[in-house]
């Protein structure tokens, strides 16, 4: 199993945020992303749809032979990993807002999340903002369209900014000091939202995190790829390559798969 791939999934071509932490971390280790991209976004999806389509991208790359699996998404991460472990037997390892570093930081008292509605709305969000942020205000915006657009081609366009502008202003008046992204597409907007925020407001993403844990679990199960060989870096999608060659930035070939 040492040699088998790292599998990751997302909503789409966000996760991949969350596989250049891991392939920075991991740089031995073959992966295997899906991009789930014909049904992104998860959000807006009820919790019997997330699961289906987590089963669904689960058993590919099971079949494909992966030897643990990260749900690069907030949204399934919430609403399905419980049953995904509880089903499956490899490991896996979930993707949630960083809302406790946040809430715990906050000098002004005052923290912003940035999600989906699928996030904000679960019961494990939810479960973590009242154990760590109960004396803390949190400004939550569900990012509606945001995922939309960047599947589209338009990460830097002008509707993006507008749309983010009045997203953000809320939190601006609210005088916020930390920015929790809660999505994995998120971290792909940070030159807009640097230009946007107050030079003061750290963002926060979960993408080290991720890793770092990814590689905690490799260990603990001995599922570590020691081998020095190039590893195998695999990209699927469902939707359209050309976005995907966008975010990598044309380092890595993309193949569209009916999945």
């Amino acid at each position: 199993m040492n040699k088998q791939p790292v599998g990751i999934f997302d909503s789409g071509v966000g996760g991949t945020s969350i596989w250049k932490e891991i392939h920075r971390l991991l740089p031995n280790e073959s992966t295997i992303y899906l991009a789930d991209s014909i049904n992104a976004p998860y959000g807006p999806k009820g919790k019997e749809a997330i699961i289906n389509l987590c089963i669904k991208n689960t058993e590919l790359l099971l079949e494909k032979g992966c030897k643990l699996i990260v749900v690069a998404c907030n949204t399934a991460t919430t609403n399905a990993i419980d049953y995904l472990r509880d089903t499956y037997k490899v490991p896996f390892i979930g993707i949630e807002p960083a809302i406790k570093p946040a809430a715990l930081q906050t000098k002004t008292n005052a923290v912003g999340i940035l999600a989906t509605q699928g996030t904000l709305s679960s019961a494990l969000f939810s479960k973590t903002s009242g154990k760590f942020a109960s004396n803390v205000t949190v400004i939550e915006q569900d990012g509606d369209g945001i995922v939309d657009l960047i599947e589209s081609g338009k990460l830097y366009s002008e509707a993006m900014k507008a749309l983010l502008t009045v997203y953000l202003e809320p939190m601006i008046k609210a005088h916020i000091d930390y920015l929790v992204l809660g999505c994995s597409h998120y971290p792909y907007l940070m030159p807009l939202l640097v230009e946007i925020l107050p030079k003061h407001v750290k963002i926060i993403d979960s993408g080290e995190a991720v890793a770092r844990q990814t590689k905690h679990i490799l260990e603990n199960h001995m599922l570590c790829n020691t081998q020095t060989s190039k590893p195998k870096i695999e990209f699927y999608t469902n939707g359209s390559p050309e976005v995907l060659d966008q975010l990598l930035g044309n380092d890595y070939s993309v193949t569209y798969l009916d999945f």
